[in-house]
């Protein structure tokens, strides 16, 4: 439980970070590309595992490592599109509403529990990703279409779909900081490739801000990912359990952290979706 734990306060501060991402003005992308540098530093200084860099292609997780990768950086852009878009709420219950994906496949793949009072707290669950994630005033764009939202919610489904495969089936316990450190050394490549077809097109200052930007997302985007798959491995804990209760305290915590840091604006309807959300996984847990 305190993997679980661990992973959804670094979650949760990732979505902070980005909010000062906005207040100060960083380049997303060129911070993102750091992170990835620093996450994936991280993932070989503290492995307790000896290795060759030689050898990594050849380990059995490589090929969902790259998939991971390449789906990081790709789901960054259509977070972003959906964003500006469709606005900030349809991103976050997109994003928290594919839950489903992960928690279907847990249980038609890996056999997992299906209780009437699972599947009530797993309801429960997405109502208040709703009703907690909604605002009372949202800019949304005239060009906005379910395109992009139905993308992040596949997209998002589809990175915890395959992590829980990969963790199952190819990762030992003693490689959990090399192939997380690989998922983003990978994701740094392709990030890298965006950053360069994009100065091609204007050329600009990498900036020292967007370095210390991106050394600061990198620290807790590392372990918000390898606390996820330690949780994962925890014996007796169910995917499907794990990913609804780890998506829905992500969203109670940062909607919690909104209203007290940031001031956010909290509705009728937010309140009752944090209620719900607590509900929701007292009911999930118990199941």
């Amino acid at each position: 439980m305190i993997y679980l734990i661990l992973s959804i306060l670094f979650s949760t501060g990732l979505f902070v970070i980005f909010k000062y991402f906005g207040i100060y003005k960083v380049d997303v992308l060129k911070a993102i590309f750091v992170n990835y540098i620093v996450a994936f530093i991280m993932g070989f200084a503290l492995t307790e595992s000896s290795f060759t860099f030689s050898e990594i292609p050849n380990q059995p997780w490589f090929i969902g490592a790259t998939c991971l990768g390449a789906l990081f950086v790709s789901i960054f852009f259509v977070m972003a599109m959906t964003a500006q878009r469709n606005g900030v709420s349809v991103t976050s219950v997109a994003g928290k509403m594919s839950v489903v994906i992960p928690v279907f496949f847990g249980v038609f793949l890996y056999n997992e529990s299906v209780t009437v009072l699972k599947i009530v707290g797993i309801i429960i669950a997405l109502i208040s990703v709703y009703l907690a994630s909604v605002k009372e005033k949202s800019t949304v764009s005239k060009n906005a279409g379910l395109l992009f939202p139905v993308l992040l919610f596949l997209g998002s489904g589809a990175i915890d779909t395959i992590l829980k495969f990969v963790e199952s089936n190819y990762v030992p316990k003693n490689d959990v900081s090399i192939f997380s450190g690989s998922l983003f050394g990978i994701a740094a490549a392709f990030a890298a490739i965006v950053l360069i077809i994009k100065s091609l097109k204007k050329r600009e200052a990498f900036g020292v801000k967007n370095i210390f930007a991106g050394i600061v997302l990198g620290v807790p985007n590392y372990f918000s990912i390898v606390f996820l798959i330690k949780a994962l491995q925890t014996q007796g804990f169910e995917s499907s359990t794990l990913f609804t209760i780890n998506n829905v305290a992500i969203v109670i915590v940062s909607t919690v952290v909104g209203l007290l840091v940031f001031k956010e604006q909290f509705s009728i309807k937010n309140k009752i979706g944090v209620a719900l959300a607590i509900l929701g996984i007292v009911i999930v847990a118990l199941a």
